[in-house]
């Protein structure tokens, strides 16, 4: 059975079924249905209200081939080949739909969108969370009616756009970028780190730096001067055993 059907199967299959005399096998392999349902449309169960298309007029059989058909029962139609090439229909990609009980959301997403990759465009930023130019712009400049209310937040973790397809405009966007100079000095962020207090106090300029001096080293202690020190530590344990032992005998 061959993948090419008739335009409007079922219409095909009534003016087949009321001017010719082709077996119902073969108008249902030729439109792509189920035996039965062609005999329900003789019976008059079936499509009722629907006018028949002429397959003849609209070029997809020719009187030759159904009157091959009606002479052998076996035999099966054949779509003809259309003279007219129709090129395929390009459906523009509008904006990406967005459920009613997430629409709320969409603001805050956009904030955290220009806040995090200001060098999306406008266009990227709606393909991913289905907003609108002027909405995006009264955020970026804070004209917003609920602006005092937005909090910036991952369209992600919103659900309003995938990873991937985040991943895939920040990639674009990146491409845009013009690259650092040569030479240049890469920029450190100073997150996570404290300022010094010439740029946090006004008024105060940077102060000088306060050394404080070294403790001097102690000199090392000679074998003849440990060994004199551990004697005199022993004579002091010896004469303080024979005081508590006097003290006991009084």
């Amino acid at each position: 059975m061959s993948n090419r059907k008739p335009l409007m199967p079922k219409a095909t299959a009534v003016w087949l079924v009321e001017n010719t005399s082709l077996s119902f096998d073969q108008i249902a392999e030729f439109c792509g249905l189920h035996h039965l349902e062609v005999k329900g449309i003789a019976d008059g169960d079936v499509a009722q209200g629907i006018k028949g298309m002429d397959p003849i007029a609209s070029g997809q059989l020719s009187r030759e081939e159904i009157k091959r058909g009606e002479e052998d029962g076996d035999y099966r139609l054949r779509l003809q080949e259309s003279k007219v090439e129709i090129p395929p229909v390009k459906t523009k990609r509008g904006p990406r739909y967005t459920p009613v009980s997430r629409r709320q959301d969409r603001p805050n997403a956009v904030m955290w969108l220009l806040r995090n990759h200001p060098e999306l465009k406008d266009s990227q930023i709606i393909r991913l969370v289905g907003t609108t130019k002027p909405t995006i712009a009264a955020i970026r400049e804070r004209t917003h009616w609920n602006a005092s209310n937005l909090t910036p937040q991952d369209p992600v973790t919103l659900g309003l756009c995938s990873q991937i397809d985040l991943d895939n405009e920040v990639a674009k966007a990146s491409k845009r970028v013009p690259p650092a100079p040569a030479g240049a000095a890469p920029v450190e962020p100073k997150a996570g780190t404290l300022l010094p207090t010439s740029e946090t106090v006004p008024g105060l300029g940077p102060q000088p730096d306060v050394s404080f001096p070294e403790p001097p080293a102690e000199p090392e202690e000679t074998e003849e001067a440990q060994a004199s020190r551990m004697f005199e530590r022993l004579k002091e344990l010896g004469s303080g055993d024979k005081k508590e032992e006097e003290a006991d005998n009084d």
